[in-house]
């Protein structure tokens, strides 16, 4: 295997263990302990981590040992309006064109949340991201679903947001956003999405004022 490929499977590798919190924000890495679980030598191991770095996933200290990044509420608060801004306009452009085959799949799914709303927080995950990208899908935004991608690996880093164990109430909001796509009611869809993105917001402040 080439010394590319290694560096490549060592980046993926480590980033999803930040991503999914197996490595903690705040933890110094050891580049000898990371190269003798991934089995590579030091070389590409230091091409993955420039990588992760030049990404802002990890920092390099003065002293030359490696951080990683925590995600600020500051942050956080800033990705929900820029997504709220870019999100609301394609839930409306949506409503223009009518529910794809995906999105009304993501309804389906949603439903199973209402009863009890319990579920693990990367369960959901899966379906919160199915549901924000269907909906850019369904609105013919091609670049959309790339800056998304973006902004929720960096959201997923932060330990503020895996506190939440019950997500009935996101389900209803992302119901209703599809209903308004499905009734062809811009408006409505614009002003539902919108909606769930306040109440994220207020979500978030609500999780960092209770730990």
């Amino acid at each position: 295997m080439s010394s590319q490929t290694l560096s490549q499977n060592a980046y993926h590798s480590i980033k999803d263990d930040i991503a999914t919190g197996r490595i903690a924000p705040n933890t110094i890495l050891s580049e000898r302990d990371l190269a003798d679980r991934l089995g590579i030598s030091r070389t590409p191991l230091r091409s993955a981590m420039s990588r992760l770095e030049r990404e802002n996933v990890i920092d390099r200290l003065a002293n030359g040992a490696l951080l990683v990044r925590a995600i600020t509420i500051e942050q956080l608060l800033e990705i929900v309006q820029l997504r709220q801004i870019l999100e609301r306009s394609a839930a409306a452009r949506a409503a223009e064109f009518g529910p794809t085959p995906a999105l009304l799949e993501v309804r389906e799914a949603m439903t199973r949340y209402l009863d009890d709303g319990k579920a693990t927080f990367d369960d959901f995950w899966r379906d919160d991201e199915l549901f924000h990208l269907g909906v850019a899908l369904a609105a013919r935004m091609e670049l959309l679903p790339e800056l998304l991608a973006e902004q929720r690996a960096i959201v997923r880093r932060s330990t503020i947001i895996r506190t939440h164990d019950n997500f009935a109430d996101q389900a209803k909001e992302h119901i209703a956003v599809i209903d308004a796509i499905v009734d062809g009611n811009p408006a409505a869809a614009r002003a539902a999405m919108s909606l769930h993105f306040d109440n994220m917001r207020t979500r978030t402040l609500g999780s960092l004022s209770s730990r």
